[in-house]
């Protein structure tokens, strides 16, 4: 059991929501920024995609976890800790080593990876006002942990070449934690979480045969 009830989630939310408004709008146009990038790769482009990431799974975890989801939930200073160290992983691998490369290609891993960051920054967010819970009460993207899962999930399908595995460990278990939550809050949008994690994973397993194969990962 949660410590915590459908209307006392909602009602952080709202609570949250209102706190640090703009910061959605300017999550938006940051996850415009990495598509754009991802499109038309230049040079710095893998570095900046990495640099974006860890900053919303830093947010996610110093800002929603350790600040406010504390105050219903005594698991969130633990969970903030595992999205910092989420952060550290994309700034060390992808910003200080430059070991990412990103591109929107005509293959399975693209289109699916497109597809799990359509579903973070459109469908998400349409499905909670659909079933009752729109802004402000709604967990939005890149601000709350469940979206910001599964937009990533979907950019880590555009990484070119190898996608190093330690990258999808924490989305992953999130995935799964979030997806279990699901079941006692109604979050429905939240059911594709799993989806996203495993079947992301599994994606990425396949990837990274075929990249083996291939050669050297590209750099950023």
């Amino acid at each position: 059991m949660l410590p915590f009830g459908p209307d006392a989630f909602f009602a952080l939310f709202e609570h949250y929501n209102r706190a640090i408004w703009p910061a959605q709008i300017a999550a938006y146009a940051l996850a415009l920024a990495v598509l754009a990038l991802a499109a038309r790769p230049r040079p710095g482009a893998g570095r900046a995609i990495a640099a974006i990431l860890a900053l919303a799974w830093a947010w996610n975890g110093a800002v929603y976890h350790m600040a406010y989801f504390v105050t219903i939930n005594f698991w969130a200073d633990i969970f903030g800790l595992f999205f910092i160290v989420q952060a550290l992983l994309f700034l060390w691998t992808g910003v200080v080593r430059g070991r990412l490369a990103f591109r929107i290609g005509n293959d399975a891993a693209s289109r699916i990876g497109l597809a799990l960051v359509a579903f973070a920054m459109i469908a998400y967010p349409a499905l909670g006002w659909a079933l009752g819970h729109g802004w402000p009460r709604a967990p939005m993207f890149a601000v709350a942990p469940c979206p910001t899962t599964i937009f990533t999930m979907g950019i880590l399908l555009l990484v070119a070449g190898r996608v190093p595995l330690y990258l999808a460990v924490i989305p992953v278990l999130w995935s799964l934690i979030g997806g279990t939550a699901a079941w006692f809050l109604g979050v429905t949008e939240d059911f594709a979480l799993p989806v996203a994690g495993l079947g992301g994973l599994a994606l990425i397993l396949a990837k990274n045969r075929r990249a083996r194969r291939g050669g050297p990962m590209p750099k950023a």
